[in-house]
């Protein structure tokens, strides 16, 4: 639709996960009449996340050294170890404030109809660090949908046999919702999560 480099920077941004074509054309537009100066420091980050940040080599989060922060962290319960699908994932899990052990991050979830398949996964990483026998423990925080309840399936059936607590975050309704746009699932969960409450 547009001449050469405007078109070319609308494209490159629609590839980007979640933007649509309406959104890669309003950002490229934005882009555009921004200042000079805002360009080159959202382009000096883009290549500095690029040139810095990789996996650590322990658990798959993002890191700016060998390991992420968290596994560098000597106060981290190690016999507590939460799996989760992606790095984003963890920074959820760690605004909660209510996790204290260590992460292991899969880098995506179970889904036949996009040709990821366990081996695509970080599964083989998972099995070397629980078998030297310090986690006790293994939450499984998939996400709950379709290829998270999947992933946490497989995962489970698989660590079950090595004698670890396999536990799966709870899931129901979320606080504020209300009750008639729930979905049959999440009210399922809801039910089978309920708890005693303490007056």
């Amino acid at each position: 639709m547009y001449e050469g480099a405007v078109q070319d920077l609308i494209d490159e941004l629609g590839r980007l996960p979640g933007v649509g074509p309406k959104s890669a054309q309003r950002l490229a537009f934005h882009l555009l009449q921004a200042d000079e100066d805002d360009v080159r420091r959202l382009v000096g980050a883009l290549t500095e996340v690029k040139r810095r940040v990789r996996f650590c080599v322990v658990c798959g989060n993002v890191a700016q050294e060998e390991m992420c922060r968290i596994c560098r962290d000597p106060r981290r319960d190690a016999t507590v170890l939460c799996v989760v699908e992606e790095p984003k994932d963890v920074i959820a899990i760690e605004r909660t404030r209510e996790f204290r052990g260590r992460y292991h991050v899969l880098g995506g979830a179970i889904s036949p109809i996009e040709g990821v398949g366990p081996d695509d996964l970080r599964v083989r990483e998972l099995l070397a660090r629980l078998s030297s026998g310090e986690v006790t423990e293994t939450i499984i925080a998939t996400d709950p949908n379709l290829e998270g309840e999947a992933t946490a399936t497989y995962l489970a059936r698989l660590l079950k046999p090595m004698g670890l607590r396999v536990t799966r975050l709870a899931s129901g309704l979320p606080v504020g919702g209300d009750l008639e746009y729930a979905d049959e699932i999440t009210l399922g969960r809801a039910f089978e999560g309920r708890r005693l409450l303490d007056v």
